[in-house]
């Protein structure tokens, strides 16, 4: 009897209900790496070397990650509020997750899907996934990268998945 009860105790962990944690990254992607030259130290004679023609530059203006698709979570399995936004911003795309809110659990992951969001939740594990690793926190601010080669066609939702009971706490929906 004992056995069965520590089976189930590591299997559901109950204790997940009450606790929470919070992860709030700052969005960012790489930096492009810059290369710099030093200038050559010049020589000094006697006579001094004309003056450059002053010309006038302007830096370029910095400009944000484009939004590929976003949407707000809506609540499945489990409470589950925020957005989802994909970004992209020099090749590299990332699913940021904001204002995210949900509950703790066992083997909880996010997924992007080309099921819809919403409804019935056995649908998520039949379609095609991209899975972008385990959930970093309850609550807060998060970013995914997501993989260079991964086909972002027909990818329609967010899934907060809970792999060890195969539901969805929560889903997104994405328009591409």
């Amino acid at each position: 009897m004992l056995a069965v009860v520590i089976i189930a105790l590591w299997a559901f962990q109950p204790w997940k209900l009450f606790t929470h944690s919070r992860v709030d990254e700052p969005l960012a992607f790489e930096a492009p790496v810059v290369s710099t030259t030093p200038a050559t130290p010049g020589t000094t004679t006697a006579t001094p070397a004309p003056a450059p023609e002053a010309t006038t530059t302007t830096a370029p203006t910095p400009t944000g990650p484009a939004v590929l698709a976003e949407g707000r979570f809506v609540s499945q399995e489990h409470p589950t509020s925020g957005a989802a936004r994909l970004l992209e911003q020099g090749g590299a795309r990332v699913l940021r997750l904001e204002g995210f809110s949900t509950s703790d659990g066992p083997d909880v992951h996010v997924w992007l899907s080309t099921a819809t969001a919403g409804g019935d939740w056995h649908k998520y594990d039949d379609g095609r996934v991209v899975k972008l690793g385990k959930i970093k926190a309850t609550d807060g601010n998060h970013n995914y990268a997501v993989p260079a080669d991964a086909d972002l066609g027909g990818l329609r939702s967010v899934v907060i998945w809970c792999d060890r009971f195969n539901v969805a706490f929560g889903s997104a929906p994405l328009a591409l």
